[in-house]
């Protein structure tokens, strides 16, 4: 049986980090994938920069409140919840983000490649990740 140094050695925290991070960042990504009217990863490997972007931003997004959850969290399922968490409001955000663009449809415009409107999606992503994680106790 392993002693408990071994689990508080900071190499195998970091791999356990890691490991459920990774895991739930995939299950983040397949959300992701279908909550969007295109494909992402069909659209990222045919050279579609807003896709890229919008895509990128909910990663970086995910993995910052996920930064916050490991250095607060007393649990792993308080570090799973609060990244999850994080993730569904960052999903509303991009739902909120085409509902206040009335003008044109986001996901329209990211599809067609509109960097623009993916660089918006990116910073508004990112920047509200920041939000979610300093709020997390």
């Amino acid at each position: 049986m392993l002693g408990s140094s071994f689990w508080r050695n900071p190499l195998v925290e970091t791999a356990g980090y890691f490991s459920v991070v990774v895991l739930c960042l995939v299950v983040s990504m397949v959300i992701f994938e279908i909550v969007t009217k295109y494909k992402n990863w069909e659209e990222i490997k045919n050279g579609n920069v807003a896709v890229a972007l919008a895509t990128g931003g909910k990663i970086l997004g995910v993995c910052n409140i996920f930064r916050y959850s490991i250095e607060r969290h007393s649990t792993l399922s308080e570090l799973i919840g609060w990244g999850l968490y994080g993730f569904m409001l960052l999903i509303f955000a991009y739902i909120l983000f085409e509902f206040l663009t009335p003008k044109f449809k986001v996901d329209e415009e990211i599809e067609n490649d509109n960097r623009s409107v993916g660089f918006i999606s990116f910073t508004i992503s990112v920047g509200l990740s920041f939000i979610v994680g300093a709020s997390i106790l």
